[in-house]
């Protein structure tokens, strides 16, 4: 395990989800009334579609859950076992002892809570065209309580932590949890991070993003995510430099960190708005017969990202690491690499 200065430095808190993974055709996402693209939550409309994946031959399950996928990228990229922690609920079932040993097996430190009523949440991920739709059933993982992260053997990994990464996926299941690792991070000057992760939190789940705004240092996000942020306040604008910079000069609680905004944009070039100056990345292209899909790309950039600035690396070295880690993950299925980076 890792001992000294990297030992369990950066800890996520989110949804642990297993993705049931499979290729599909339009007319199963119009069947289920997906859009391409998508991340959504499950309706009763939604839950027959899990069944039917699993009967596909191509079917795969892999441990997914957007923080999960940021965590476990950011510990292969730093080859240091124990260097990551991860909080989550996942069931008391076969999927959850599966979650256990991916985690462990991968040298995240994971304190899950265990639900005796839930199953372990899933994720359906439908691919069509290398393209990915995720409709998550969030199951045990939506029963997260603040109580688990309070006791004392959990508090202390957020004690331990220097950095702090949570998906906005976790707004809408444990918004007082977020609060108390925020307030944390803001007494003690450690770096809390999270990510817009998807239209419908930016849309619906407004308010409880806007309470812990003031308190992240680093908001990752993507263009489709910056633009719905924007348009449900009124900013009137689809230029993600522009709103890029104005989340980034919101309101902090703190001042010891000024807000870095990072907005990706599929294979456009990264946005970056710092200190009032924005700058942009060009992200590594890919040629299409080298897409498997896109899922877990996004996090798997977060990781990436993660990796370095751990290191305390400079902005330039977090991106460069992020857009290698995405590159490697949209060329397998799911958020999935190599047993090492070949990063430098």
């Amino acid at each position: 395990m890792a001992s000294g200065r990297y030992e369990g430095i950066l800890l996520g808190m989110g949804n642990p989800l297993l993705d049931i993974s499979a290729v599909v055709d339009e007319g199963f996402l119009a069947k289920y009334d997906v859009k391409p693209g998508n991340a959504i939550l499950a309706e009763d409309k939604h839950l027959p579609m899990y069944d039917e994946l699993a009967t596909k031959s191509n079917v795969e399950y892999i441990a997914g859950g957007a923080t999960q996928n940021s965590i476990r990228v950011a510990q292969w990229m730093l080859q240091i076992p124990g260097a990551t922690s991860y909080i989550g609920c996942i069931g008391k079932d076969k999927f959850g002892e599966e979650m256990k040993k991916n985690a462990q097996a991968a040298g995240i430190n994971a304190h899950y809570c265990e639900d005796e009523n839930a199953p372990t949440g899933t994720c359906a991920v439908c691919v069509v065209g290398g393209e990915r739709s995720l409709i998550a059933n969030l199951s045990a993982a939506n029963c997260y309580k603040s109580e688990h992260l309070k006791r004392p053997e959990n508090w202390a990994l957020v004690e331990k932590a220097k950095y702090i990464y949570i998906a906005g996926f976790f707004l809408t299941v444990s918004p007082d949890s977020i609060q108390l690792v925020a307030e944390h991070a803001a007494a003690t000057n450690k770096v809390f991070m999270m990510n817009l992760s998807a239209p419908f939190i930016c849309e619906f789940y407004r308010d409880v993003q806007e309470k812990a705004l003031p308190y992240v240092d680093y908001i990752f996000g993507n263009e489709t995510e910056a633009r719905t942020f924007a348009k449900v306040r009124g900013w009137e604008t689809e230029n993600v430099e522009e709103i890029a910079l104005k989340i980034s000069q919101l309101p902090k609680a703190s001042g010891t960190h000024k807000r870095i905004t990072v907005i990706t944009q599929g294979c456009d070039p990264v946005v970056v708005a710092d200190d009032g100056k924005v700058k942009t990345f060009p992200v590594i292209l890919l040629p299409k017969e080298k897409l498997v899909d896109t899922n877990g790309a996004g996090d798997a950039f977060v990781g990436g990202f993660l990796s370095q600035l751990v290191r305390e690396r400079s902005i330039d070295e977090c991106v460069r690491a992020a857009c290698y880690a995405a590159n490697v993950v949209i060329q397998r299925s799911g958020c999935t690499y190599p047993e090492k980076p070949d990063f430098n």
